[in-house]
């Protein structure tokens, strides 16, 4: 199965529990039926965020995690991931819930629009959430159980 790495791009970020934040992501492709090629989650700013959805998206507003599927064919997904440590820290507040879990969830959140989950209609939302929560329940309660499916 394909190659995962964590990046940082303008910020200086340590994501704890890396082995296992990867045999997760991995595990999870697996359970949508997608083969992994390559993924990069890359760890930025605010402002360096901003900037990508400006150029890319032509969106001027700030967001906290923007994914990016370069796959050539549909039998092996490469994608980037692009996360505002700033946004999740800020989100997680708002949430009242912790940085990590916050974090764990918009990392699970990239990984699920490159499985082709999308979140602009109120259906796309509900359903996108669901499995967040879903995926979310399996790596922070069962991550043992998870490794052996």
């Amino acid at each position: 199965m394909g190659k995962i790495s964590f990046l940082n791009a303008d910020v200086k970020f340590h994501l704890a529990n890396k082995k296992e934040t990867i045999l997760f992501i991995k595990k999870l492709f697996e359970i949508e039926g997608f083969k992994l090629k390559s993924l990069n989650y890359i760890f930025c700013s605010d402002e360096y965020l901003l900037n990508i959805n400006n150029d890319f998206l032509k969106h001027d507003f700030y967001t906290d995690i923007i994914t990016f599927d370069l796959s050539k064919a549909d039998d092996k997904v490469i994608g980037e991931v692009y996360i505002s440590i700033e946004r999740v820290n800020d989100n997680a507040h708002k949430l009242k819930v912790s940085n990590l879990i916050e974090l764990r969830r918009v990392i699970i959140h990239g990984a699920l629009h490159l499985c082709g989950y999308k979140d602009k209609k109120k259906s796309e939302i509900t359903l996108m959430r669901e499995k967040e929560d879903y995926f979310l329940r399996l790596f922070e309660n069962d991550f043992t159980t998870l490794a052996q499916i």
